[in-house]
């Protein structure tokens, strides 16, 4: 089912962010058909778990009756992205003007990193590229050391597939308001500005200071930072607000009248190497006991094997194992329209045959 069931949607095969796009698109119900070129390198696996609930046609996009071929179906469907560099397609013939002129009602979506114009807009670059020059990166990591590298999270996934999965279905709605189609550029550097629009307002208020571990979110504060245990294992501490940071000092038994001076910046280092010092007399899991009923906000960090079994996990099912591979769970959750992974990431060309007949084109099988 799915709030979006009914949509039918062209995916230009691709890498990571646009993959995640189409992952987005297909839990929340569309119709999402990828097209990949012959002879792809990979046969498709159930771990591709980006390529989910799809369908899955092969085309040549050099081959003049190919891009006839995919013309018919353009004209039956809401919406196509794809994530090459700024004029790939349009080489193609595949560029909006040429398909919004057959489909007045297509949704064009465009992801890439550096935009579709701008100074770097012809650049090769990757996520670490795109935090690299929003200021995000730079804001990230431990005083006087290099900044992290952190996972490809924030830029390729946030600032990008998340973007460009709103930014589509916000242009459907008003192609179905309107008639009108358009195109979406969505840049995994806007999107990453946009995810730091917080900091910035931080910064602007002169709440922020321009160095690593100084300020309130960054590892700096001994109430928000990550603690080591007695057997190396790790909690996250997170008590920022009165009531749960009291409970904090509750549960560990802190009486030091040092501590009610919360927010005093210049003894928060000696608060923290007290609190290191007390995490480390237990091992994680006792700590994740002690602190298991209260609001204090101190959870484990929890690795890929430990996350899917945690307590809470299961009693969501955020995750759910299907054909053998543990995977997050469809999100968010509707009450009417109910969320389900339609099947396991498809071979590579597996639905030629059917897409041709139900759509009516003629492609290779």
């Amino acid at each position: 089912m799915g709030p979006l069931k009914g949509i039918k949607i062209l995916e230009f095969a691709g890498i990571g962010p646009g993959p995640f796009c189409g992952m987005l698109l297909a839990d929340l119900g569309a119709e999402v058909i990828k097209i990949s070129r012959p002879g792809s390198k990979g046969n498709g696996s159930k771990y591709d778990l980006n390529d989910r609930s799809k369908f899955s046609i092969t085309l040549d996009l050099k081959n003049g009756e190919s891009i006839s071929e995919l013309k018919k179906l353009i004209v039956q469907v809401d919406a196509v992205f794809e994530g090459f560099r700024p004029g790939v397609m349009e080489k193609l013939g595949l560029g909006p003007d040429d398909l919004l002129s057959i489909n007045e009602k297509l949704v064009y979506g465009r992801m890439t990193g550096w935009g579709q114009e701008g100074l770097f807009s012809d650049m090769a670059g990757h996520d670490l590229n795109y935090l690299s020059i929003t200021g995000a990166l730079n804001a990230i990591g431990r005083k006087d050391e290099r900044p992290p590298v952190p996972l490809n999270l924030i830029a390729d996934y946030g600032g990008g597939g998340m973007l460009l999965a709103v930014g589509m279905l916000s242009a459907l709605i008003h192609s179905q308001k309107t008639g009108k189609g358009q195109v979406v550029d969505a840049a995994m550097i806007d999107g990453t500005s946009m995810l730091m629009s917080l900091f910035y307002s931080f910064y602007g208020s002169g709440m922020w200071v321009n160095e690593r571990e100084s300020n309130l979110l960054d590892g700096s504060a001994h109430f928000y930072d990550t603690y080591v245990c007695k057997d190396g294992k790790y909690l996250a501490v997170a008590c920022i607000e009165d009531k749960f940071y009291k409970e904090m000092l509750n549960k560990l038994e802190i009486t030091d009248e040092r501590f009610s001076k919360q927010f005093s910046k210049d003894i928060w280092p000696e608060l923290k190497s007290i609190l290191r010092e007390k995490f480390l007399s237990k091992n994680r899991d006792e700590w994740a006991m002690i602190f298991k009923d209260s609001d204090a906000c101190i959870t484990p960090i929890l690795d890929l094997d430990e996350a899917p079994k945690h307590a809470h996990n299961k009693s969501r099912s955020t995750f759910i194992e299907r054909d053998g591979v543990v995977q997050p769970n469809p999100s968010p959750r509707f009450s009417e329209t109910p969320l389900e992974i339609k099947s396991s990431p498809k071979k590579i060309g597996e639905d030629n045959v059917l897409i041709s007949e139900k759509y009516n084109i003629n492609l290779e099988s």
